[in-house]
Parts: structure tokens; C-alpha cells; sequence
């Protein structure tokens, strides 16, 4: 954490994969199958540069580092296949969960439908294309429906380079209806590259790290490091508190 003087927010933008819902595992073994077939591994290093951005750059990363024998176009094509067979059953996170209202909810829903209810304007900020991503959301597409919008970096015109360039998070702040400035939104985010995105924006973030990160590498662009979305408290960033 920067500063124990938080900034007040008024409106919030979530990343998806690894944040909300538990992809980026699915990503690893998507990644590793396809490596597979020309006997390479995929590390954390390389994954760390990939999480956040878009579709085809990513695919560019892995084929340059790893020397595959793949067009952008014929590597893209692989990881259709498979996320098609692996991708509508992901689950939220995080994956431990409490009882409200009877029902099962998980950290990420709980703060997503709290802020909905409080009237905070919330948005969506992901690296994926729309066929991936409505593949991911499948089982959770009520909840995804809480959103103001959804700005899906891999194919929104508007968007012309990926995490970690900005240009995401003010493409989403933009289309709220009231322009916060970039100073009141607040960011969600698990990867790497998306921190020194929402950092470009303007914009304070809420790191969720993968726990191989180097959390030391971003203490200064992350407004707060947590282990879990379920240690969020709103009200530290002027939003209003979970009901007791």
C-alpha cells in the first residue's frame, strides 16, 4: 500500500479473468496443452506477461518466446478448441465462500451485488474477445448482467493497445453516463500488466495478486495489495459498507 490515506471513489471497474472468475487456471492448462504438442513448458514468468492483454497479443508473446512453428492466427484457433471444452464450467472466486441470505455466495458476487444494490456504478474491463468470454460467463451471466458495461479489450474499436497500456480502463470510465475522472474510479485487478494499466489511467487499484507475483515489483503503482477480494472494505475508499 502506497499511503495509509486512501482515495475516496465513486465509481469501479473489475477485470474478469482471475478476479471474479477462476480462469486464469484454465488459461495455465489451456496454454500448457498446446505447448504439449511441441514439448515446451509454460512458466509463471511468461504467464505473468501475458494475464490482461489481448487476445492476439498474447498469442504473439507465447509464439515469439516459446519458437513456435504458429501463426498468431493458427495458435488462437488451438486455444478455441479447447476453451470451448473447458471454459463453461469455470467457477467464481474466491473459491472459499460465506452464507448470505441462505445461499451460497462468493467473495467477488458478494461485492459485485453489494455494490450493484448500493448504487455504485460498476464496470468491466477484460482482455477477452466476446466468444470467449461468453464462454466464461455462462454459468454466471445474472450476475454479469449487474454490469453498467462490458469493454472486451481483444476486439473494441476504441481500445487500440492492450493491458498494460490504458487505454481499457478509460474506454469503460468514459461510457459511464456522469465521466468520473479518472482519480474516482476504482480498480479491480489480478494481473500484472492490468496494475500498470489502471496506474497509466489515473486510477487507484485494488490488487488481488497471483500468489507467485512479486508484490514488491508494483507496491508503488498499488494503491492496496489483498489476498482476497473477501478483504475488501468498501468503505476505506468512501464506498458504502456491507450491511452487518
Amino acid at each position: 500500500m502506497k499511503s495509509t490515506r486512501l482515495p475516496k471513489v465513486t465509481h469501479v471497474i473489475f477485470d474478469v479473468d482471475g478476479l471474479i472468475i477462476d480462469s486464469e487456471r484454465l488459461y495455465t492448462e489451456v496454454t500448457q496443452r498446446i505447448l504439449d504438442e511441441f514439448g515446451k513448458t509454460f512458466t509463471w514468468e511468461m504467464k505473468s506477461k501475458q494475464m490482461g492483454r489481448k487476445e492476439t497479443e498474447s498469442a504473439k508473446i507465447i509464439i515469439d518466446e516459446m519458437q513456435l512453428p504458429l501463426t498468431v492466427g493458427e495458435y488462437l484457433k488451438r486455444m478455441r478448441v479447447q476453451k470451448e471444452e473447458l471454459f463453461p464450467s469455470v467457477p467464481l472466486l474466491p473459491v472459499t465462500n460465506t452464507i448470505l441470505n441462505s445461499k451460497v455466495i462468493y467473495g467477488a458476487e458478494k461485492l459485485i451485488r453489494h455494490l450493484h444494490k448500493s448504487k455504485v456504478p460498476i464496470a468491466v474491463a477484460t482482455g477477452s474477445d466476446s466468444h470467449g468470454f461468453e464462454l466464461k460467463i455462462s454459468r454466471h451471466r445474472e450476475l454479469f448482467q449487474l454490469f453498467q458495461h462490458i469493454v472486451l479489450n481483444s476486439e473494441d474499436p476504441e481500445v487500440r493497445h492492450g493491458k498494460p497500456a490504458p487505454d481499457c480502463f478509460l474506454v469503460a470510465a468514459k461510457r459511464f453516463p456522469d465521466h468520473p475522472s479518472p482519480e474516482r474510479v476504482l480498480v479491480f485487478e489480478d494481473a500484472p500488466n492490468g496494475v500498470e494499466a489502471a496506474h497509466a489511467a489515473g486510477m487507484p487499484c485494488v490488487w488481488v495478486p497471483d500468489p507467485r507475483a512479486d508484490k514488491d515489483s508494483l507496491a508503488n503503482k498499488a494503491t492496496v495489495i489483498l489476498d482476497s477480494l473477501e478483504k475488501f472494505v468498501p468503505e476505506d475508499f468512501g464506498l458504502p459498507p456491507y450491511d452487518s
